[in-house]
C-alpha cells in the first residue's frame, strides 16, 4: 500500500504534539507550585488565628473576649500575638498566668492613660479591657499573612475611650531571621483627647518569651556598645537573646522613625520582657499611628551587618500616619 503525503494531516498531529507538551508544562508548573510553601489562616473557634506556613504554625493571634466569669475574664482581657518555635509545635512566647499574668505574647497598653478627668490602666488591665470587635482584613498568600483587628479600649462601666485598628503582617524571613512580623496599631481617642503615660516597665509596645525561659542566660543587645537603655532614647532597635528548653532564640524589636520620639527601651529583665515606650497625647479626632518590627531567629545573635538590611528596610519604608 502506498502511503500519501497528507500536510493536513501532519499540522494537526503538529498541533496535537504541541498542545501535549504544553498540558505536560502547565501541569509541571502547577505541580511546582503547589508544592510552594505559603501562608494561610486558619481560625479556631472564636478564641484565635493561626498564621501558618508550609503546614506549620508560626504565630497565633489570641483575640477571644469571654467575660462571663472572673478566670474567663482573666484569661480573655487583652488580644496579643503568640510566636512559635520553628517546628510549629509551641509558643516561645509567654500567654496567661506566671509571672505579670497581663505579659503576653507581643502585646501593646499604658498602665496611665487619662481621657475625661479619669485614669485607666490598660497595661495591668485593672477595672476594664482591651476587646476585639471584629476582623478587617484576614489575607494570606505565598508571601505573607496579614490580620487587621478593631479593638475596643475600655473605660469605665465598659465604655470606649480608645479604637484602635491593629495590623500584624507576618513574613518569611531571609538568612539567619525565619520569620519577620510587622505590628502597626492607629489608635482613635473616643470623645475627647486621650493621654498616654506610664513607664518604660508598665507601658509601650513589647515582647514577652514564655515564663519557662533560663534566666541566668537572657542577653540584651543594643546599637551601640556603651549603651545604657535607662536613659538613652530613640534607639532604632534592641535584641534580646533568651534560652527555653535548652534552644537559643534571639529577637530583634525594630523602632520606626515615625513613632513618637523620646522613646525609652526597657531591655534589662531576666524574665525576658523588653520593649519601647513613649508618652504622648492623641487630641480628638485624629489618630496616632505606630509600627514596630519583630525579627525572630534561631541561635544567638548574629553580627549587626547581617540583619541591617531587614531593619532599615523597615526603617525606610513610608508610614502611614493619620
Amino acid at each position: 500500500m502506498t502511503t500519501r503525503f497528507s500536510p493536513g494531516r501532519q499540522l494537526l498531529t503538529l498541533l496535537i504534539t504541541g498542545l501535549s507538551l504544553v498540558s505536560l508544562v502547565c501541569v509541571a508548573e502547577f505541580s511546582i507550585a503547589a508544592d510552594e510553601p505559603r501562608f494561610s489562616l486558619d481560625e479556631h473557634t472564636g478564641d484565635c488565628v493561626d498564621v501558618n506556613y508550609g503546614g506549620k504554625t508560626v504565630a497565633r493571634y489570641c483575640f477571644a473576649y469571654q467575660p462571663d466569669t472572673p478566670e474567663s475574664l482573666h484569661q480573655t482581657y487583652k488580644p496579643y500575638l503568640h510566636i512559635f518555635d520553628a517546628a510549629g509545635e509551641k509558643p516561645i512566647t509567654k500567654g496567661a498566668g506566671g509571672q505579670y499574668t497581663h505579659h503576653r505574647g507581643i502585646f501593646i497598653g499604658w498602665s496611665k492613660i487619662r481621657h475625661e478627668g479619669n485614669t485607666y490602666d490598660r497595661w495591668h488591665m485593672r477595672g476594664g479591657e482591651i476587646v476585639h470587635k471584629e476582623f478587617l482584613k484576614e489575607q494570606a498568600d505565598s508571601d505573607h499573612a496579614t490580620i487587621t483587628s478593631r479593638t475596643e479600649w475600655h473605660g469605665k462601666d465598659r465604655t470606649s475611650i480608645l479604637s484602635e485598628k491593629r495590623t500584624m503582617t507576618v513574613r518569611k524571613g531571609v538568612g539567619p531571621v525565619r520569620l519577620i512580623v510587622d505590628f502597626q496599631s492607629e489608635l482613635t481617642p473616643t470623645g475627647s483627647k486621650v493621654v498616654l503615660n506610664g513607664d518604660p516597665e508598665h507601658a509601650g509596645i513589647q515582647f514577652r518569651p514564655s515564663n519557662n525561659v533560663d534566666r541566668k542566660q537572657t542577653t540584651f543587645h543594643f546599637p551601640s556598645k556603651d549603651a545604657n537603655p535607662k536613659k538613652d532614647r530613640d534607639y532604632p532597635w534592641v535584641g534580646e537573646t533568651f534560652v527555653l528548653d535548652g534552644d537559643k532564640h534571639t529577637v530583634l524589636h525594630v523602632n520606626h522613625p515615625s513613632n513618637p520620639k523620646e522613646t525609652i527601651y526597657s531591655a534589662y529583665r531576666d524574665y525576658g520582657r523588653f520593649g519601647a515606650f513613649f508618652e504622648t497625647e492623641i487630641p480628638a479626632g485624629e489618630t496616632l499611628t505606630v509600627r514596630y518590627r519583630f525579627l525572630i531567629l534561631n541561635g544567638e545573635m548574629p553580627e549587626t551587618e547581617v540583619v541591617t538590611p531587614l531593619i532599615e528596610d523597615f526603617r525606610e519604608s513610608e508610614s502611614h500616619n493619620g
